[in-house]
């Protein structure tokens, strides 16, 4: 059986707050192998690491990402909302998560968030990034954007790229070699064991999102997935420490 990768979903956004260093440092302590974050652009060209458009839900500020620049989120404070101990974290920038996984093996799953706003230069920007630290091998592009990941695809084909998408895809590994996408980052409904391993006969791999429960988890390992991405990399990582990979 092939090595499972544990994506954790927005790092261990379980026990802390989502998007965070702190989250994606105790994801590493928790057994993922791999991290899954989102990424948007300031007003002035930064890269943050954010899932929501607007930042009311997960900092004590309001707006848009889009229309803000870099300082002032830098002083916005994205742990609170979670809980008191979190005070004081910060909505990170995606070099600092590169620089933190620089020199580990772990994959980093880079979900380009521009399906609402486009972010023009975005998709450049994270490229040239990923091979400033050397680390084209081990991340993976993926989007609800699939305009956006074939173009990542163009100018950067060494990078792993995998669609993301709801239920109800028809063949949708034949629809990803149109984009030359590697990976089905599929709503873990959609997925089936027929359906992985004719992904498989086509070159495709399926990591589906977000898996949570120790059951649904345990049937999508033995239908062959890659990877799994999930709130709580522990539980994970605990099931393939039993099955031995």
């Amino acid at each position: 059986m092939k090595k499972v990768i544990n994506y954790a979903h927005r790092g261990a956004s379980a026990v802390c707050p989502e998007n965070t260093m702190a989250a994606f440092v105790k994801s590493l302590e928790l057994g993922a192998t791999g991290i899954e974050t989102d990424v948007q652009m300031t007003k002035d060209g930064h890269l943050v690491l954010i899932h929501d458009e607007a930042i009311n839900r997960t900092t004590n500020g309001s707006g848009y990402v889009k229309d803000m620049t870099f300082e002032q989120l830098s002083v916005l404070d994205a742990g609170s909302w979670f809980g008191e101990s979190f005070e004081g974290e910060r909505i990170p920038t995606l070099e600092e998560l590169l620089r933190l996984l620089h020199q580990r093996d772990t994959i980093l799953n880079i979900e380009l968030k521009n399906g609402i706003f486009m972010y023009p230069g975005m998709e450049e920007r994270v490229i040239d990034l990923v091979r400033k630290y050397e680390m084209s091998d081990q991340v993976v592009f993926s989007s609800f954007n699939h305009y956006s990941l074939a173009f990542c695809k163009s100018i950067a084909p060494e990078i792993r790229t995998g669609i993301l998408y709801m239920e109800g895809l028809f063949r949708p590994w034949d629809y990803a070699a149109t984009l030359g996408a590697d990976a089905l980052h599929a709503y873990h409904y959609a997925v089936l064991p027929e359906f992985v391993l004719e992904a498989t006969e086509h070159g495709k791999e399926y990591c589906p999102f977000t898996v949570n429960e120790p059951e649904r988890m345990k049937l999508l390992i033995e239908a062959g997935v890659s990877g799994i991405i999930t709130d709580y990399p522990e539980r994970l990582a605990e099931l393939l420490s039993t099955k031995g990979e």
